[in-house]
Parts: C-alpha cells; sequence; structure tokens
C-alpha cells in the first residue's frame, strides 16, 4: 500500500511539475503532455536501466499514466487567471515528487537486495532524474547541478532506507515530509554546496588588475 501511494503521489506532483514549466516556457499541448509524461516517469527508466530492472516495468502501470494524463489535462485547461499562482507552486511540487521517488526508488533497490551505493543512487536518481530530464526538454540548466541543495536529499533519503534508520508503521511520511520541508528550506534560504569560483570572473578580475596596474 505504501509503495502505491508513494507512486500515485510521486506521479501527480512530477506531472504536474512538468506541465506547469512547459506552459511557463509556453509550449504547445503536445509539448504540455510530453514534458509531464517525462517528469513523471523518466525518474523512473533511469532508476531501471542503473539497477538492471527490465524498462518495460515502466509500461505496466496504467493506472499512473491515466493518473498522469488527467491531471495534466486539468492543468492544460486551467484558466490563465489562475495559472500565475499555480507556477510559483512548481518548487513544491517538484519538492514532493523528490522525496516521494527517492523513498520509492530506495525500496526498490533494497527490495532487490542490491548494496547501499545502489540504494543511494537509486534514490537520487529515481528522485531528480524526471526534474533533471524534464529541464533539459525545457532548454533549462538542470536543477540538479546547481541549484538550492537538491540531489542530496534524494540521497539522504535513500540512505535512511538502506541503514533502515526509520522503521516506524509511518516513518515514510516522516521521511517524505522531511525531504520536502528541507528541500523548501534550502530554496527559501538559498543554501548551496560549495562550488568552484567562476573561472571567467576571475579572468576577467585579474585582467581588470592588470589593466589597473598598467594605468
Amino acid at each position: 500500500m505504501t509503495w502505491e501511494i508513494l507512486n500515485i503521489i510521486g506521479t501527480l506532483a512530477f506531472a504536474i511539475s512538468g506541465a506547469l514549466v512547459a506552459i511557463e516556457e509556453e509550449y504547445d499541448i503536445l509539448g504540455v503532455f510530453i514534458l509531464g509524461f517525462t517528469t513523471a516517469f523518466g525518474g523512473g527508466l533511469i532508476r531501471n536501466l542503473l539497477i538492471g530492472i527490465p524498462i518495460e516495468n515502466i509500461w505496466q502501470q496504467d493506472l499512473l499514466f491515466v493518473v498522469a494524463f488527467l491531471v495534466i489535462t486539468i492543468v492544460f485547461i486551467f484558466p490563465d487567471k489562475w495559472m500565475n499562482d499555480w507556477v510559483r507552486w512548481v518548487v513544491f511540487f517538484d519538492a514532493i515528487g523528490l522525496g516521494a521517488f527517492a523513498i520509492q526508488g530506495a525500496n526498490y533497490a533494497v527490495s532487490i537486495e542490491a548494496p547501499l551505493i545502489a540504494v543511494v543512487i537509486a534514490a537520487t536518481m529515481t528522485g531528480a532524474g524526471g526534474g533533471m530530464l524534464r529541464d533539459v526538454f525545457a532548454g533549462r540548466k538542470p536543477m540538479i547541478f546547481h541549484s538550492d541543495i537538491y540531489a542530496l536529499w534524494a540521497a539522504l533519503a535513500g540512505f535512511a532506507v538502506g541503514f533502515d534508520i526509520l522503521n516506524g508503521p509511518y516513518t515514510t511520511f516522516v521521511l517524505l515530509s522531511f525531504v520536502v520541508v528541507f528541500r523548501m528550506l534550502s530554496v527559501y534560504y538559498n543554501w548551496q554546496l560549495p562550488r568552484r569560483a567562476n573561472w571567467n570572473e576571475q579572468k576577467e578580475s585579474q585582467k581588470h588588475n592588470r589593466s589597473t596596474i598598467n594605468g
């Protein structure tokens, strides 16, 4: 039951996220559906490739495809006067999808007795893979590589599942809430992972300094 609930939550959240991004980028109806489906199912495809689960399992989820189709349709026909408010919720829906699919991917890896590193990778790529493909298709720099802390929360969920840290009756939803809350906090407070200084900025700064010294 928990497995199916996570599947439905993740599919709904990522289908909405993908459709909203497509509408924000002014895609036509075909583009909205393609981006919605890619976001909803892309992470599962990447996970299956990485840990050796048959790809055809993705296409056997008839109910989820119907759910995704319906929710993308609703988003597409949503009145324009309310759409601006919905677009602001992209990050929230993305956070829900990230958490739900990260936990589901980790559980999937545990169910086939994969090693811990595979559990963490499955959590990270199942959670972040759909959003990564969405951003690529939308011509955006993928959030997983540059945004406020993103994939780290999926990886931590993978560690929690792999080490069986939370094993009570409601702990799956506690872990989901943890991922969503901390993803939203990382956006609100602009938390960032360490990064190298921009190489081009360094060169421009050095060039400016030399021109200043030379007068």
